[in-house]
């Protein structure tokens, strides 16, 4: 097998691996094909959400055309999801193997290989991507474009001056790093989740700029590969979304990892002097400086809407909020609908492939699919994870709703303390009145797979009392919702 040696991370790569990955997401000999004289949808933007449209639409006979500028896959494939739980999972390997004492075995030598960590990132990524090729894609009966679509009026979108003639355009652009305007950060240089996924080598010192779930999840990956970390977050809280106790217990999960986070602090200016990089910070009157060998910025992310002609499209839009749609994700132009990144607030993956067969099924078949009806479960990779869905209690308090809520500490599930992951737990918000789940938090090392049995219960209308009737093997971390369900029932019985 032959392979090469990259200049610009000094590692040894696949070139078979290298060339399948390129061929899967945009062939060098790659020639758009003659435009049919009509589409019945056009879907701008080959991620999670423009792929599985394109494949819902042809899948009912419509003829599709499926527009990208970059690479197929998106955020998902290239520098989103995937890429970073492949990282996720090999810096828990690390971790766990330093630990190995407390699950009473010997702990092994432990040196860390970052190339080989990000070898796999490569090779997992190429398996992924022979989903979404283009042979796959046109096996499903979908005409694949590269170039930059431009609408020229309400009715006419061009493909680099090409006509594309439409009934129907899904808007499915995705979002973009959003880069604060700190002075000297574009001269300094700075990595995203859309190039750090590229590093060459393994920084001996990261300063992560952000305190949400981006910011967190790659400064444990990196602290865990053996970078100093330090997260900078200008607000008082890192995962201010979340609930408190949830993300104090990530606070010390990362103190114990040795991760320093700096909270209400704003970076100020960033430098090269004596030949690293220095951040200026700020905290009230304090002012400090950290030094580091990169920086990486976990701001958030915006829609990605540049450059398509939406004005003359008549499709209303601005740069936070993106693509203005209404319940059933039509534009102001009734030809264009959105869907995923480009006008959703929560971006996750999940999101956007569930707007996006929204969209297709109230586009196309005149359905009234409604945004509103979506119980929406998330979740931050961490370790432990923190997953949740539905009402938080701070907005069951806002809005004036009485909830009562039942918590199970992972330390009394028999299975987490088995397994020695009994930091955590989970809740449920409960209407009172009723057995109406309103929303839950979960925290553990496999909250993300626990959410959604909860999930499936407030979409299908199962209350607390059906979740409490449901038989869990044991010993497994799920029964611990089964427990939180039999404690509310307990404490609320059926004549209250």
């Amino acid at each position: 097998m032959r392979h090469h040696r990259d200049s610009g991370s000094g590692t040894v790569v696949d070139t078979a691996v290298r060339n399948e990955l390129r061929d899967n997401l945009r062939p060098p000999q790659w020639r758009n094909p003659e435009p049919a004289d009509r589409y019945g949808l056009v879907v701008v933007g080959a991620g999670a959400a423009g792929l599985a449209a394109a494949r819902e639409a042809a899948a009912s006979g419509v003829r599709v055309a499926l527009v990208e500028r970059d690479l197929l896959g998106g955020d998902r494939l290239n520098f989103g999801c995937e890429p970073s739980k492949a990282l996720v999972r090999t810096a828990r390997a690390y971790a766990e193997m330093r630990d190995a004492r407390s699950y009473g075995a010997t702990a092994p030598p432990v040196e860390v290989d970052f190339h080989a960590a990000m070898e796999r990132v490569l090779r997992l990524r190429a398996r992924l991507s022979r989903a979404i090729s283009p042979r796959m894609l046109a096996a499903a009966g979908i005409d694949l474009f590269f170039g930059h679509a431009v609408f020229q009026g309400p009715d006419r979108l061009e493909l680099d001056g090409m006509p594309l003639p439409f009934e129907k355009v899904l808007l499915a652009t995705g979002a973009e790093p959003d880069v604060p305007d700190i002075p000297g950060l574009r001269e300094v240089g700075y990595f995203t989740n859309e190039t750090i996924f590229g590093i060459g080598s393994l920084p001996r010192r990261l300063l992560v700029i952000g305190g949400g779930p981006l910011g967190c999840e790659l400064a444990q990956v990196f602290r865990r590969f053996g970078s100093s970390v330090i997260i900078v977050q200008d607000m008082p809280l890192f995962l201010p979304h979340e609930e408190r106790d949830a993300a104090q217990i990530l606070s010390v999960a990362f103190a114990r990892d040795g991760i320093e986070v700096r909270l209400n602090t704003a970076v100020t200016a960033v430098r090269h002097a004596d030949g690293e990089i220095h951040a200026d910070l700020r905290s009230d009157d304090y002012i400090s400086s950290v030094a580091a060998d990169a920086v990486l910025v976990g701001t958030g992310r915006i829609p990605r809407l540049d450059d398509m002609g939406l004005d003359a499209a008549g499709v209303t839009h601005d740069p936070v909020r993106g693509v203005h749609v209404d319940p059933h994700l039509c534009s102001h132009n009734p030809a264009v609908y959105a869907a995923g990144d480009a006008c959703m607030a929560h971006r996750f993956t999940h999101v956007a492939v569930a707007t996006a067969r929204m969209a297709v099924a109230n586009a196309l078949r005149g359905e009234r699919q409604r945004l509103d009806k979506l119980v929406i479960p998330w979740c931050t990779y961490t370790d432990p994870e923190i997953a949740h869905v539905g009402l938080y209690v701070r907005e069951a308090m806002r809005d004036g709703i009485a909830i009562s809520t039942s918590t199970i500490p992972l330390h009394a599930v028999d299975r987490a303390v088995l397994d020695g992951d009994d930091v955590g737990f989970i809740k449920l918000h409960v209407a009172d009145g009723s057995d109406h789940i309103l929303g839950a938090t979960i925290v553990s090392r496999s909250a993300g797979e626990l959410i959604g049995q909860v999930t499936q219960a407030m979409a299908n209308g199962i209350g607390v009392r059906g979740l409490a009737r449901v038989i869990h093997p044991y010993p497994t971390e799920s029964s611990a919702i089964g427990e939180a369900a039999r404690a509310w029932c307990c404490e609320h019985p059926p004549h209250d």
